[in-house]
């Protein structure tokens, strides 16, 4: 007996699926086309005007993963696919690709552990991962796929860094200028009094350098030597730990690169009205920079050159409040405090829980240091438990002259503010927690009427009017709102010279570099006296050179005073190099470090642009005409940015910082980076683990009668985010081998909105792949692979059911509704089978199904083009018109009401929607069900609601 697949050889199994999108894949990539015209270069159509309705979509740039993809990875890449497609048909010309974010400390790691080159491994796993993806049938315009470690891409990484480098921001003009004009400004005005020309050439470069967007700085660093680099907090586990590999972390001071990313503090913050971004990550841009309006003030205190201690505070109102001062343990100040009690002991009476235990000041804080040291900045800002100890002096509170004690803490932090605060208890829950554990006053200088609040257990954060707040000095804030009292001592304090109104930051500036060797090469170089040279744009790109050993200088993992010893500084030759930068022959010293894993994902955007120019790393006609500033979108920027919203801050914060300056020297003509984001959700999984909660294999677990097995043991069940350390990863090559990848395509689109997560069922795949087996038989005749339709003229009813499915698939494609558009996709495929397929109607005219097929492209494309090619069309449909719809045929002509007696449904009728009342009322009293409760009864009236309803009350 012959099996189906036989007797039916163009049945749509899995095989012909996989024989179809191999071979739409290669005509697609063979004639271009996905490829998006540019206005110049090389990437040009001469002789072809450019549409002007164009649009850019983008994916977040990928890691090249040596684990491969799961079935997780491609929710995005498609969502963007459905959609870039869906706006070809439209007519634009659409530009979406997809690049590799390969500089990346995994693979410096396998080198260390194996002696294999990290160019080598990267390369491995962009070939797996392009494999995988190509697989799916993204519609990428494959001339425009970079990767951050390709030479001719980070020479123009370089590049930019050079022109950060090279830059100043004027604080008058709110950007970025050239650092030449400064030089120009210096020249012509002097620097404080001081000519220029007096200067000697390195007091000159000091000058300039302190003004630079870029510029070196001691700083307090995450130092981790188990890994060999310095981390940034985001890196660093509220335990002090690296997230990569668990090596302790240690605080340490370093000179570092750095990036003044704080001049853009409000740029940042102001332009986002100007984004088209969930409000959530907005509000989490906001808060990661932290603008806050307030006051700084002088603290007196007994140190002999008369320096005070400077606090900043959104709440100076509450300054008769302050019972105490905190200042970091890093702070300046902190060792001259110290020395005022010259190494003698606390004095007599000193409250024990002040001193930690030890006899001196000296003592406690060089303890306490230590017992800080590992901890990280994240860890010391969530401890809820209070530490601190007494430096041994006293500050003057200016509005009051109470002398308060100074402490320090580990839960304040030199990066904020300036690393000391004003302590007021009564007003805070982190200084009431504090008083509360070393017995400090607290006392209420803000009473909100008409509550019971108890300063004393605990503090009142909440809005009301000043108490105990004045002095003989002409301050007096009794009784006055917060905003009043806010505006009057800053005033008085301005008057007296003891603060000054101030909007401060929690932004730092950004560390950018890192100890490894898998990154991007600093264009930098040092003469004998240390200073830096910035090189030349002719020696660019300053490439890796090859070296033996990828580890770290060796040392212990555990040691916090070991130093960064980068694996660069073992290539001797190459780190010792002799140039002539304009004033001959010199030998100098290479930087060592390399930029951090940020930097290519900074800009990658303007590089899909133009990939190939040689000359700039974009040139501005091609920038303007993908991503300058247009109707409603003054900003600019890539039309759609789709990713998960782990990147919500840095990635994206760091980008625009980017940006913006290369807005500002005027080389792209927008100053946002993206206009439009969109957060998807992920695909989670079911993992199990067994009795000692080891994570064992997914796909090996059993279920019977509602229980789950793996090897006879049962195990318990959870979801978790796909991955590798749940072992509930499924390959998409599983999936497609199994399948098909239009199946894979429009089950993950159908499994519900992208913006949220949604699980994964393999079992469920099956659904995705019969509706696609129906719709190819509305198509296709599976024993001879012709064409079936008819060329019957469509009902009404046929002409209703397709424009109203157009109408509302256009609208869900328009608005990332892929899930919606493949249910109506689904009923439309029903509908046609039910009246067509195998019934006495015969075939389903071709009018009802190439719009199917054109509708059915964005979302399974493969399938879409083979029947359209069957259907008699010789060219792909990717640019084909997308069906459009005749508003007449959304309305119905007919409606069903409820009829009610007495207020009781007794029956529906069907009329005209148009139909005059007296021949609805007509309808519903002949109505039977209606008839049976009306026969003998006086009809006293009879109301009807257009569209809704009939009501007949009747006795």
């Amino acid at each position: 007996m012959s099996n189906s697949s036989e007797t039916t050889p163009f049945r749509y199994t899995p095989e012909l699926a996989g024989d179809i999108e191999a071979r739409w894949q290669n005509t697609w990539r063979e004639q271009g086309t996905f490829n998006a015209p540019n206005p110049v270069g090389d990437l040009a159509e001469p002789g072809r005007e450019l549409p002007e309705d164009k649009l850019f979509v983008q994916d977040m740039f990928p890691y090249p993963s040596g684990v491969g993809l799961h079935v997780g990875h491609p929710l995005g890449y498609i969502a963007t696919d459905v959609y870039a497609r869906y706006n070809r048909m439209l007519g634009r010309n659409v530009l979406h690709t997809l690049g590799y974010d390969a500089f990346g400390l995994p693979a410096e790691q396998y080198a260390v552990q194996t002696g294999t080159h990290p160019r080598t491994t990267t390369r491995a796993n962009i070939e797996n991962m392009e494999r995988q993806l190509g697989r799916l049938g993204l519609g990428h315009d494959r001339r425009r796929v970079i990767a951050t470690t390709d030479t001719d891409f980070y020479r123009w990484t370089q590049w930019i860094f050079l022109k950060i480098y090279n830059s100043w921001f004027d604080p008058e003009l709110k950007k970025a200028r050239p650092i030449s004009e400064l030089e120009e400004k210096f020249a012509a005005d002097g620097v404080d009094g001081t000519p220029w020309s007096s200067l000697s050439p390195a007091e000159q470069q000091a000058e300039l350098d302190a003004h630079r967007l870029v510029y070196r700085a001691n700083s307090t660093v995450n130092w981790c030597p188990g890994l060999g680099t310095v981390l940034a907090n985001e890196e660093v586990t509220a335990e002090g730990r690296s997230e990569r590999g668990n090596f302790p972390v240690f605080r340490k001071r370093l000179s570092q690169w750095m990036m003044r990313i704080t001049a853009y503090a409000d740029r940042l913050i102001d332009d986002l009205e100007d984004l088209d971004w969930p409000e959530k990550v907005k509000a989490m841009q906001r808060n990661w920079i932290g603008r806050s309006r307030g006051a700084e003030v002088d603290f007196a205190t007994d140190l002999p050159d008369g320096q005070g201690i400077r606090v900043f505070t959104t709440r100076p109102d509450t300054l008769f409040g302050a019972s105490y001062m905190v200042l970091a343990p890093e702070h300046e100040l902190v060792d001259p405090l110290v020395e005022l009690s010259a190494g003698a002991d606390y004095p007599a009476g000193t409250d024990p829980r002040w001193t930690n235990g030890e006899q001196s000041p000296a003592a406690a804080v060089a303890a306490y240091r230590r017992s800080i040291a590992a901890k990280s900045d994240l860890e010391r800002q969530e401890n809820k438990e209070k530490t601190g100890v007494f430096t041994g002096a006293y500050a003057t509170n200016p509005v009051n002259g109470e002398r308060v004690p100074v402490f320090i803490a580990d839960y304040v932090l030199t990066g904020y503010g300036t690393g000391a605060i004003m302590a007021v208890p009564a007003h805070d829950t982190r200084d009431h927690e504090f008083a509360t554990v070393f017995g400090l006053p607290v006392r209420e200088v803000v009473a909100a009427p008409g509550t019971e609040v108890d300063v004393q257990e605990e503090a009142f954060t909440g809005d009301g009017v000043l108490v105990n707040s004045a002095n003989g000095s002409g301050l007096d804030l009794n009784g006055r709102n917060k905003a009043e009292a806010v505006a009057t001592v800053i005033a008085w304090l301005e008057e007296r010279g003891l603060g000054e109104q101030k909007i401060q930051y929690k932004l730092r500036d950004w560390l950018f570099a890192r100890q490894r060797y898998w990154g991007e090469p600093f264009p930098i170089v040092y003469d004998s006296d240390g200073v830096a040279h910035a090189l030349p744009e002719s020696m660019l790109p300053v490439e890796l050179p090859e070296v033996e050993d990828y580890r770290p200088v060796s040392f212990d993992p555990d040691d916090a005073s070991s130093e960064p010893h980068p694996p660069l500084a073992k290539a001797k030759e190459w780190v010792e190099v002799t140039l002539d930068l304009g004033d001959g022959e010199k030998v100098y010293r290479r930087d060592t470090n390399v930029m951090p894993q940020w930097a290519g994902s900074s800009w990658y955007q303007l590089r899909y642009i133009d990939p190939t120019n040689q000359e700039k790393f974009v040139d501005i006609d091609n920038e303007r005409y993908w991503t300058g500033p247009r109707e409603g979108m003054p900003s600019g920027g890539v039309d759609l940015y789709v990713g998960g919203v782990e990147h919500a801050v840095l990635h994206l914060l760091y980008s625009r910082f980017w940006h913006k300056v290369l807005f500002d020297l005027g080389y792209v003509s927008s100053y946002e980076p993206y206009h439009r984001l969109y957060n998807q959700g992920y695909i989670q999984a079911h993992a199990y683990t067994d009795s000692r909660g080891v994570y064992v294999p997914a796909a090996e677990v059993e279920e019977k009668d509602g229980r789950f097995f793996y090897n006879g043991e049962e195990v318990n069940r959870e979801y978790g985010k796909m991955g590798k350390s749940l072992k509930n990863a499924v390959s998409p090559d599983e999936i497609c081998d199994a399948y098909g990848a239009d199946t894979l395509r429009v089950y993950e689109m159908s499994m519900g909105p992208l913006d949220t997560s949604r699980p994964w069922a393999t079992k469920d795949v099956v659904g995705a792949q019969r509706f696609l087996q129906r719709a190819w038989r509305l198509a296709v005749d599976e024993q001879t692979g012709d064409a079936v339709v008819s060329d019957a003229a469509l009902t009404d009813e046929d002409l209703r059911t397709l424009h109203r499915t157009v109408a509302g698939v256009r609208d869900d494609y328009a608005n990332l509704r892929d899930n919606t558009a493949v249910a109506k996709l689904i009923e439309y495929v029903n509908y046609l089978t039910r009246t067509y397929a195998g019934g006495a109607s015969g075939s389903a005219p071709r009018a009802a199904v190439e719009p199917l097929v054109l509708m059915l492209a964005p979302v399974a494309p493969h399938i879409a083009e083979e029947m359209w090619g069957r259907l008699g069309h010789g060219e792909s449909l990717a640019h084909e018109d997308f069906p459009t719809f005749d508003e007449k045929w959304l309305v119905d002509d007919s409606v069903e009401l409820p009829v009610q007696v007495m207020g009781k449904v007794r029956g529906h009728i069907t009329v005209a929607v148009d139909a005059p009342r007296d021949a609805v009322e007509a309808a519903a009293l002949a109505e039977p069900n209606v008839r049976a409760h009306t026969d003998g009864k006086n009809i006293v009236k009879i109301i009807v609601v257009p569209g809704r309803m009939v009501n007949i009350v009747a006795k």
